[in-house]
């Protein structure tokens, strides 16, 4: 397999969800030179997840909400979110939201948006909400680009980050063709990433297959940090039917839940279970901040007992009273997955969303020469707990904020062949098999229950795997590889240091602090409110405490 084309552009976009999709229409619009690489079709990852109707985005209802909704952040982010860039997103959200809708993207309104529905995942209050339907956005952001003359990359994985000493100038990537598979060069100036979370480090996930962690890999191994990597959503989702289906956390009230041979929380005094699972339907991921997450333990211990999960009833008192937010979920249930209240359903917990990640300045900046980041990629936006709608409203905002940037900082800069470099490229042929077994490790020692001694289990198998791929590499120029072999390689490589990092993370973090759930310390501790940064040093994971805090 060899390099068969090369390509020139001023921004380089990886990543075709929200972020990137508002980055690279951000870009092209200041003039540059734009293109757009997607791993499947453009509109993809967890923005256009299948899984759900669409996005929820909230915003300050006014000027004065401002305040209060960048303190609530800071709060529930438990001092892990970088105030200066919790800021930043307060003061831009309400233009970004008149921007998309400036792009003729349709946004759904609320019609009863004072019901507590509406309330945020975690929040105290109501806030400006709107909707984000997949086929509208999808169709008004393509055609968008299109205007713009963006070259749409589909089918299309990187590999590789290309520098020139310590500046980031591009990408090699591979692409499908009629008669084989082909490395592509991609030269730019700008690179952004926008490639979603790290759910694929998990056997269960709510995440598209293309969320692989691959974004944040490239970062650490171009010289970027990445931070509070030990703080991932984890929510309940369908077993069957409608595998991956996102279980409507406002339903847990109106929801009695079965084991193997039990109801759950039937132990409890009806006062403590029904105060509870109210407490429960007011936020969809696990946390450890509130009371209600002997609901979730619960629930996470049953469901490992059998395959199926746990299974869910709905009550009457719901099916004969629908708030409105509850009916648009089961109104798209029965359109897209053909169910009802009426249907059994096996849920369980699944791995869903990154609130840490690559860490960036308020201009979206890595702090690597011509590295770019924007929306689940990163971290210091959200803290330890996220608020509801903030994922898809972060993306809107920084993904704005790193197109402008990136269009700004390629200017000037003289188009020629750079003295670039990568990693070499090998294959593992058993990179399927391995990477299957990191992401049973993580859904074992990384889900709701996390301890000392199962991250250390974790940290040993990983070494003796290390020795058996190093064993099994083969140097690209010497196989006839397939596309597959190739991406499985590069995904493992990529599971390999996150998870490596992740753990590394959760040893450090002696606390129980937001989704981070330590079973053999199960208190938060107040003087560790202190981000933890991994990033590489000689070939080798460094993870420290920044006491410091956010750089």
């Amino acid at each position: 397999m060899r390099c068969t084309s090369r390509i020139y552009v001023d921004v380089l976009v990886v990543g075709s969800g929200l972020a990137g999709l508002t980055a690279a229409i951000s870009a092209a619009e200041e003039g540059a030179r734009t293109a757009i690489i997607s791993r499947g079709r453009l509109c993809s990852g967890s923005s256009f997840y299948p899984g759900t109707w669409g996005l929820g985005l909230v915003a300050p209802e006014d000027e004065k909400d401002e305040a209060d909704l960048e303190e609530t952040i800071l709060r529930i982010g438990e001092g892990m979110a970088n105030p200066a860039l919790v800021h930043t997103f307060t003061g831009k959200i309400m233009g970004s939201l008149e921007y998309l809708e400036h792009l003729g993207v349709p946004l759904r309104e609320a019609k009863a948006n004072k019901e507590r529905e509406f309330i945020p995942c975690f929040d105290h209050k109501n806030r400006l909400w709107k909707g984000i339907e997949k086929p509208g956005s999808s169709q008004m952001m393509s055609k968008r680009l299109r205007e713009l003359k963006v070259a749409c990359l589909e089918h299309m994985t990187i590999l590789r980050l290309l520098k020139e000493g310590e500046r980031v100038c591009g990408a090699l990537a591979v692409k499908r063709k009629d008669e084989g598979v082909s490395l592509v060069e991609i030269l730019s100036p700008a690179v952004i990433l926008a490639t979603g979370g790290m759910g694929g480090l998990f056997t269960h996930r709510l995440t598209t297959d293309d969320v692989t962690g691959i974004g944040q890999y490239l970062a650490l191994e171009s010289g970027a940090k990445l931070f509070n990597l030990e703080f991932m959503q984890m929510m309940l989702g369908h077993v069957h039917p409608a595998p991956k289906t996102i279980y409507n956390e406002k339903m847990f009230r109106f929801s009695r839940f079965y084991g193997a041979d039990k109801e759950l929380f039937s132990e409890w005094e009806e006062e403590e279970r029904e105060k509870q699972l109210e407490l429960r339907s007011g936020y969809g991921p696990f946390t450890t901040r509130l009371s209600s997450k002997k609901v979730d333990l619960e629930i996470y211990k049953e469901s490992q007992r059998r395959r199926e999960g746990i299974r869910v009833v709905y009550q009457e008192e719901v099916k004969r009273h629908q708030p409105e937010f509850i009916k648009t979920y089961f109104d798209w249930l029965k359109e897209e997955k053909n169910l009802t209240m009426d249907d059994l359903v096996w849920l369980s917990m699944y791995a869903h969303a990154s609130n840490g990640g690559i860490a960036i300045d308020e201009e979206a900046f890595t702090g690597v020469e011509g590295l770019y980041a924007c929306g689940e990629v990163t971290g210091g936006m959200h803290g330890a707990d996220r608020l509801g709608g903030l994922s898809s409203a972060n993306g809107l905002v920084f993904g704005r904020i790193a197109g402008k940037a990136a269009a700004r900082s390629e200017r000037g800069k003289k188009e020629g062949k750079a003295a670039y470099y990568y990693q070499p490229l090998y294959v593992i042929l058993e990179a399927k098999k391995y990477l299957h077994t990191i992401q049973k490790l993580n859904q074992q020692h990384a889900m709701l229950i996390r301890s000392e001694r199962g991250s250390k289990n974790v940290l040993q198998e990983l070494s003796k795997l290390q020795s058996q791929m190093e064993r099994d590499k083969i140097p690209l120029e010497k196989t006839d590889c397939s596309m597959e072999e190739l991406l499985r390689t590069v995904d493992l490589e990529a599971a390999l240091e996150l998870t490596l990092a992740l753990h590394q993370a959760i040893l450090l973090r002696r606390e129980s602090r937001g989704p981070h759930y330590r079973e053999d310390c199960p208190k938060r501790v107040n003087g560790l409110n202190i981000p933890i940064y991994s990033w590489k040093q000689d070939q080798e994971i460094v993870t420290h405490l920044q006491m410091s805090k956010f750089t």
